[in-house]
């Protein structure tokens, strides 16, 4: 599966688009839709054309982190829900979540309580990953 145009509207409405390279709430050099790594620079000016290309390179391999891990049958909305979270938190921690486990297992329902755990900046509730979180899950369940 690939993000669909409405997952990717989503996503793109969550990362905001900043051009200019900024230190995030977790202290990450970002840029662009919540790029980060080392080819971001804090104060550099960045175009729209780089924003997208880093997209498509961060969104691919979130994509195949949940095919990879994710062992159930998805609808397009739960697929593009979980490449949210995965763009988001990590593949890593993604893969190795309690949320992962739980849809493995088939159980649904405790998987979507799940969504709600990963709302922290440095330990501490950000109200920004709630809303985040929210609008993943209820995409989840629609």
């Amino acid at each position: 599966m690939k993000l669909s145009p409405l997952g990717l509207a989503i996503l793109c409405f969550c990362e905001k688009l900043e051009l200019v390279g900024y230190l995030d709430d977790g202290g990450v050099p970002t840029a662009g839709y919540g790029h980060t790594g080392k080819d971001v620079v804090i104060g550099k000016r960045y175009s729209l054309l780089q924003a997208q290309i880093w997209l498509a390179s961060d969104v691919a391999p979130r994509e195949q982190s949940v095919t990879r891990s994710v062992k159930i049958a998805l609808t397009q909305h739960q697929f593009d829900a979980l490449v949210m979270l995965c763009f988001n938190i990590g593949v890593d921690a993604f893969e190795k979540s309690t949320l992962v486990r739980d849809l493995n297992a088939n159980d649904a329902q405790d998987a979507v309580i799940q969504f709600a755990v990963w709302d922290k900046v440095r330990g501490v509730e950000d109200p920004g990953l709630e809303r985040r979180r929210a609008i993943e899950k209820a995409l989840f369940l629609s």
